[in-house]
């Protein structure tokens, strides 16, 4: 398939590019540059421009992921949503746009799956509504679907990696919230896989979770980083109302939700088996530390 991608340079978007490509799929990025530098064929288009994004899905490109970061602006978002899909519908192509588990909202022990109502955090406050555009265009003939991704580590990166220099910075680790925050948690490889299922798999009108561990404790994570960064694995927490001071309230909040998510409807409808499950081995001893 000739898969246009949107975010192909991200953290996310950069790992499911070599997925795609291992098996044979061809990359078509959106930059907002024609001077960008990618590995792949191109289309500028930005998602605060409608017109370039519907230019940008021509005739021969089989499929779109939107993996690209929200604007943070609803209005902005819905439209660069509705541009892609109109260049979709009745076509009987997949589409696939990036959510994420916190519009589910804080959990706690209550394990929340792909048929749970959302709840959204503050961070993502519209971004349900976003999703309802998406899963609306299946009945227009898009095959079109939502991923909501847990927290992603992986290589080095995500949010893992800024807790090994919280742990850097502070002389231990640190951790949002109280000890008993949980994260639902993916490995960037295995949620690229998942992503390639989806388009080749996926139910139109669904909703599917990227997690492969539904709740890892962030106070063990914040330890692991410790140890990565260096130190004997101490871990401390990070009141929310200092951590607003660095970060926002908004992203502060969502770092201390306690979330349980579980993804077991996702792995057995598109037999998604994800490979890694030990996130603080790799802080510890693989690719953080």
């Amino acid at each position: 398939m000739n898969v246009l991608v949107l975010g192909a340079t991200g953290y996310i978007g950069s790992a499911v590019v070599r997925r795609l490509t291992r098996e044979g799929h061809q990359i078509v990025a959106l930059v907002k540059k024609s001077s960008a530098v990618v590995d792949a064929a191109i289309r500028v288009g930005d998602l605060t421009d409608p017109d370039s994004l519907r230019a940008a899905v021509t005739d021969d490109i089989d499929a779109v992921l939107h993996l690209a970061t929200p604007t943070g602006q609803e209005e902005v978002d819905a439209a660069a949503v509705d541009a892609l899909l109109d260049r979709l519908r009745g076509t009987g192509r997949p589409f696939v746009y990036t959510s994420g588990v916190w519009v589910l909202g804080v959990t706690g022990d209550r394990v929340a799956d792909e048929s749970t109502a959302t709840d959204p955090l503050d961070i993502v406050g519209y971004r349900p509504r976003i999703e309802q555009r998406v899963l609306a265009a299946a009945a227009a003939g898009v095959r079109a679907v939502v991923l909501r991704p847990g927290i992603v580590y992986g290589h080095g990166g995500g949010i893992p990696a800024m807790m090994v220099d919280w742990a850097r910075e502070h002389g231990q680790g640190r951790y949002v919230g109280t000890a008993g925050t949980r994260w639902p948690m993916v490995h960037v490889d295995d949620l690229a896989a998942l992503f390639v299922l989806a388009l080749g798999k996926a139910t139109p009108g669904s909703v599917l979770h990227g997690i492969a561990t539904p709740a890892v404790p962030t106070a063990a994570l914040a330890a692991a980083a410790d140890v990565a960064a260096g130190g004997t694995g101490r871990a401390e927490p990070w009141p929310v109302e200092q951590a607003t001071d660095v970060f926002g309230g908004p992203f502060a909040r969502a770092l201390a939700a306690d979330q349980t998510v579980s993804a077991d409807r996702t792995a057995t409808d598109l037999g998604w088996q994800p490979r890694e499950r030990y996130v603080t081995s790799d802080l510890v001893a693989g690719s953080y530390a």
